[in-house]
């Protein structure tokens, strides 16, 4: 097949030095077999769903899982699942998925090489990631998913500044936090502007916008036939706004008392180390990322008028199933639970009980350290990607052609309208 293209472009060449037009055959076109693009993140990279496959780095070799120990910039850690959402959609004619995805990735990835920012890993730009599958593959379908990680603000560093307050909060009493600590150290709950102001959020958006102009600028000069289908997703909360009763309060104490351990531990084991007064900015904040998404597809739309553009809103995909939303959490949900190492030891630390607050820092600094260590947490888990690929596959054969909305029943099913 790549050599039937290869003889297509060189006949045509010769046709143009000819001074003749010439417009590719249909039969041509066809040689290429089909596929389908993932572009973004996280929530697209399959990161929390395990299973990891082998990244091709800048340098063209492969990386395979390089050990606890190594740097986070490493290419393997873009996190791409073979459980991720991409490979889960039901996709009729689609013959080939490419996950070109990087857990962490940013509006600044898509056109340049990511180890070029800070904390970036080392990958080609995912537009030269796009451009060498277009060299082999008619490119039908494209997913989406950015916005998230930005030069304003990154879904970890939100994620790990509302665990770490309540953590704090939870083990260090008002005389150590005065007398060792000098009163630095922030234990109260998130508010909405900690997370993400309107301003950040306005710049964030403009950043996503421009990436996504010149991904669907590349895609008009790569694919082979012109016609593709192109998925921007949103996000959804790995937290419910409440938290269900049991975890509300443990030994007589609640998250609004000084050094509440017991209840910290619990709300650690069951995966959610978070306020209850954080969760409703936190589905603000959630909320913000998807209208991010929304803004950025109405000014695309408005662009290009005839373009096979649409969102997919999964906000309540993962309703009735979040972290500490029912008894027994984190089983039965469907995204991971916050986890750390002592150390990179590949063994994550799943109850705090007894611990100290020495101990419990040792573990949040190896997190620091060795960033892969905890990456896992708060994100979608197989079953998770498994939902957003059903979602996936809705959004492609909804008839809507501008926000196909994908929500979790009381029973478990999907709805998409």
């Amino acid at each position: 097949m790549r050599r039937l293209r290869r003889v297509a472009i060189t006949t045509a060449v010769l046709l143009a030095a000819a001074g003749l037009n010439v417009i590719q055959s249909s039969a041509a076109q066809a040689a290429l077999p089909t596929a389908a693009v993932a572009l973004g993140d996280s929530f697209v990279s399959g990161e929390g769903a395990g299973d990891y496959q082998p990244v091709v780095d800048a340098n063209g070799a492969s990386q395979g899982f390089p050990g606890w120990s190594a740097p986070n910039d490493n290419a393997y850690f873009c996190h791409r699942s073979a459980n991720a959402s991409l490979f889960k959609a039901n996709l009729p004619g689609i013959q080939d998925r490419f996950n070109l995805a990087c857990s962490g990735g940013q509006p600044h990835d898509v056109a340049n090489a990511s180890s070029a920012r800070a904390n970036g890993r080392t990958v080609k730009s995912q537009l030269d990631q796009l451009r060498a599958v277009a060299q082999t593959h008619d490119i039908d379908v494209v997913l989406i998913g950015l916005g998230s990680n930005n030069s304003q603000f990154t879904f970890g560093d939100v994620a790990t500044l509302c665990a770490n307050r309540f953590i704090a909060d939870a083990w260090t009493g008002w005389w150590e936090f005065w007398a060792y600590l000098g009163g630095d150290v922030p234990q109260e709950p998130c508010t909405v502007s900690d997370l993400g102001s309107p301003a950040e959020v306005a710049t964030a958006t403009d950043e996503t916008t421009a990436a996504l102009r010149q991904i669907l600028d590349t895609l008009a000069q790569v694919d082979a036939d012109g016609v593709h289908q192109v998925v921007l997703q949103t996000y959804t909360n790995p937290l419910p706004l409440d938290v269900a009763t049991q975890y509300r309060d443990e030994d007589g104490r609640t998250d609004t008392r000084d050094k509440f351990r017991d209840l910290g531990a619990e709300r650690y084991a069951a995966g959610c180390p978070i306020h209850r007064a954080s969760l409703a900015p936190g589905h603000v904040f959630s909320t913000n990322l998807g209208e991010l998404v929304k803004n950025a597809y109405n000014t695309l739309a408005a662009e290009r008028p005839a373009a096979n553009l649409r969102v997919l809103d999964v906000q309540r995909a993962f309703d009735g199933a979040r972290l500490c939303e029912n008894p027994g959490s984190p089983s039965g949900t469907l995204a991971t639970p916050v986890r750390v190492m002592e150390g990179p030891t590949g063994n994550h630390v799943t109850s705090l009980s007894g611990w100290d607050k020495i101990r419990i820092q040792r573990a949040a600094n190896a997190c620091v350290t060795y960033f892969q260590t905890c990456q896992e947490s708060w994100h979608p888990n197989a079953a998770g990607h498994t939902v957003l690929g059903q979602c996936l596959s809705g959004a492609l054969t909804a008839a809507t052609r501008t926000v196909v909305t994908c929500a979790r029943n009381a029973n478990g099913t999907l709805s998409i309208s």
